[in-house]
């Protein structure tokens, strides 16, 4: 089993930048696919990015469009997403997410951490 503690949320303005981490702890984390999902109020959860923790197998949901970078630290086992030129649209609670095959369902799930952009 995995814990995921994320944290980097806030309150920011249109056009700033904020950068999402989700410390990982637990065993046989480097057998893990790592993502990123948003939820915000009356939508439903959206994905954002995944990757392993060997930076292999990035991909982006369609709404990225180059803003946001998905990165690991394999030292500390530190999932980090990289948020540029935020919009007010990006306003959500963003959650760290896991799990161990491709194909399967993220199993692992953070308590999320909330970023608010105003206009």
């Amino acid at each position: 089993q995995v814990q995921l503690v994320e944290s980097g949320g806030g309150l920011v303005q249109t056009g700033d930048s904020l950068r999402l981490s989700c410390a990982a702890s637990g065993r046989s984390l480097g057998a893990y696919h790592m993502a990123w999902f948003r939820q915000a109020p009356g939508k439903e959860r959206e994905f954002v990015a995944r990757t392993m923790w060997s930076g292999d197998g990035i991909f982006y949901g369609g709404f990225v469009k180059g803003r946001f970078t998905i990165s690991t630290d394999n030292a500390k086992y530190t999932l980090y997403l990289q948020m540029n030129s935020l919009k007010p649209e990006d306003t959500a609670m963003y959650y760290c997410a896991a799990k161990m095959t491709l194909a399967g369902t993220w199993t692992e799930w953070g308590q999320g951490t909330q970023v608010t952009v105003s206009s």
